[in-house]
């Protein structure tokens, strides 16, 4: 049987200046924009993508309920790497249960990234 959802397609995160955006999730992400407008900034990151868009409230803090979690292979490495470009701590790499470790940062504009290693997880 045919699944109506397919699965995570797009995150997107709003940021307050997306020039500095643009260059500080080239870095993280490792990859150079597809698509690139001054209302919305697309990444291909293995597959799935990373939006970003223009915060068009003066925002003072994000509220925290909804988590995107990012794959990762050495979830202490990105954690550590994400936090010299300049991310803040918002969940050091915690296990979760047998071999998974999740783990979040704060991008400078108050946006949660998550990172996890699930070696069981295979994309269908």
């Amino acid at each position: 049987m045919k699944k109506g959802i397919k699965g995570l397609r797009t995150c997107i995160y709003k940021v307050a200046d997306m020039q500095e955006a643009k260059k500080w999730y080239t870095r993280v992400f490792e990859t150079e924009p597809y698509f690139d407008e001054p209302f919305y900034i697309g990444f291909n990151v293995g597959g799935y993508e990373l939006g970003l868009q223009p915060e068009e409230l003066d925002v003072k803090e994000k509220a925290e309920s909804v988590l995107t979690y990012w794959g990762v292979d050495d979830i202490e490495k990105e954690f550590e790497r994400l936090r010299e470009l300049g991310a803040t701590d918002h969940e050091p790499p915690t296990g979760v249960g047998g071999e998974l470790k999740v783990a979040s940062v704060k991008d400078p504009w108050g946006n949660i990234i998550g990172l996890i290693y699930n070696p069981e997880f295979k994309i269908e």
